[in-house]
């Protein structure tokens, strides 16, 4: 009996969507939403959205998925609402109060306390965060009411407006380097200010140089292929050119532009010498002057572009059967 063959599901796409994701979803279940709607054989998110959260979560398809590290390194930037006087186990509002305290604050004493969180600090994360121990995340442990040491970790506050204070509610904008925890800092705010916090609202409007305008909602997308059954065409004709382009995830990376003949030797795995290189570091690699993103290299201590992640056109030209 000749073995099964298994079963091709999905299309290959390529390419990285805007979610603008809504509330109480986790990422993951936004991402099996969004992969479903595209008919994707291939996809990942690029960093977890707390279900409390809303805002751009980039969701990488296809090829893409090889360069999303890029997009979990990069800095974020996010509108958030603390609400003083109540602290909980999570630092959000999904979680249980564990203490309640009276606001006094007055408008100096906050100016005071955000100026102490802008620029390099260092931050421990919270229990109920992702990161793993041990290879199981940190919230499975903090729901087991098991205690794990964390160090602290550097992080970085480019920016921290003040929007509105009004009450027992602060309103942020806040830019930030990649793993700091806007809950912590919310948490960490409420305790210098004597009173507790914890997160209300928090929405992310920003991921590297990704454009805020490009991020689509569920029900636009929804609608998209509604019209493309009106209209009788796959839905695939309407969503695709919605995708940014495989290196936008790698865009801040400085070029190396190349004939084909080296773009052939780094898709096969042998450095090159490239004119006009940096000397050390990440380069964006393309081919010919329709500069055709082939992936990541790094310059190695030759002075040649090594490959380091590349596309795989193969996959990308194949058609589902």
């Amino acid at each position: 009996m000749s073995p099964r063959r298994r079963r091709w599901k999905g299309r290959d796409v390529h390419g990285v969507f805007l979610l603008d994701k809504p509330t109480g979803i986790s990422s993951n279940d936004a991402l099996q939403r969004v992969k479903k709607i595209f008919f994707a054989a291939k996809a990942g998110h690029t960093g977890a959205l707390d279900p409390l959260a809303t805002g751009m979560l980039p969701l990488c398809f296809g090829e893409a998925t090889k360069f999303s590290q890029f997009l979990l390194d990069s800095d974020k930037r996010y509108i958030v609402t603390a609400k003083l006087g109540e602290r909980t186990d999570t630092s959000d509002s999904h979680g249980e109060i564990v203490q309640t305290r009276p606001v006094n604050v007055s408008d100096a004493e906050l100016l005071i306390a955000l100026d102490t969180f802008r620029g390099d600090t260092e931050q421990v994360p919270s229990m109920f965060s992702a990161l793993k121990h041990e290879g199981k995340p940190l919230y499975w442990y903090a729901r087991q009411g098991i205690f794990i040491d964390r160090p602290a970790r550097p992080i970085s506050v480019f920016e921290l407006k003040l929007l509105s204070f009004d009450n027992d509610e602060v309103n942020l904008e806040i830019h930030v380097s990649k793993g700091t925890y806007i809950r912590t800092i919310v948490d960490d705010l409420g305790e210098l200010l004597g009173c507790g916090a914890h997160v209300s609202m928090l929405r992310r409007i920003g991921v590297s140089a990704y454009p805020a305008e490009r991020m689509m909602t569920f029900e636009q997308l929804e609608e998209i292929v509604e019209q493309a059954n009106v209209d009788g065409v796959e839905p695939k004709e309407l969503l695709d050119p919605l995708l940014m382009p495989l290196d936008s995830a790698v865009s801040h990376l400085p070029e190396a532009n190349m004939n084909t003949e080296s773009g052939d030797f780094i898709l096969h795995g042998q450095p090159v010498v490239i004119p006009n290189t940096p000397e050390s570091g990440l380069v964006r690699m393309t081919v010919g002057e329709d500069r055709v993103f082939i992936g990541v290299g790094a310059m190695d201590d030759q002075g040649r572009v090594a490959p380091k992640r590349v596309v795989n056109y193969e996959t990308q030209a194949r058609e589902p059967q």
